[in-house]
């Protein structure tokens, strides 16, 4: 059993920046591709981005190229998310995910097994 929990979320302006971060519990983080989405009111879950077991893959919705970047510390069992640049459009809860089979980056919600409780970003104008 994995076990997720984001932090990091809150209030930021537009231009601005937030680190998410991700503890992963229960099994070492290597063995599981992590993978970001995020869920705006009213809207359906997104893929954000997605890292491999290793972290040296990666790969992002198209959105946030270049100004998002998902990182790894296996010694800490944690994920990231950098946001900056961030405006209106990036508010939602944001999620973390485990995907069992580290040597891929996932980008559907069905890959993955596990997932956090969300925090709530939320970027004012």
């Amino acid at each position: 059993q994995v076990q997720l929990v984001e932090s990091g979320g809150g209030l930021v302006q537009v231009g601005g920046s937030l680190r998410l971060s991700c503890a992963v519990s229960g099994r070492t983080s290597r063995s599981y591709a992590m993978g970001w989405f995020r869920q705006a009111p009213g809207a359906e879950r997104e893929f954000v981005a997605a890292t491999t077991g290793t972290g040296g893959i990666t790969y992002y919705e198209d959105s946030v190229k270049g100004r998002f970047t998902i990182s790894r510390d296996s010694a800490a069992n944690t994920v990231y998310l950098q946001m900056n640049s961030l405006s209106t459009e990036d508010t939602a809860v944001y999620y973390c995910a485990a995907a069992l089979g580290g040597s891929f980056y996932y980008i559907l919600s069905s890959d993955y097994s596990y997932w956090g409780q969300g925090t709530q970003v939320t970027v004012s104008s």
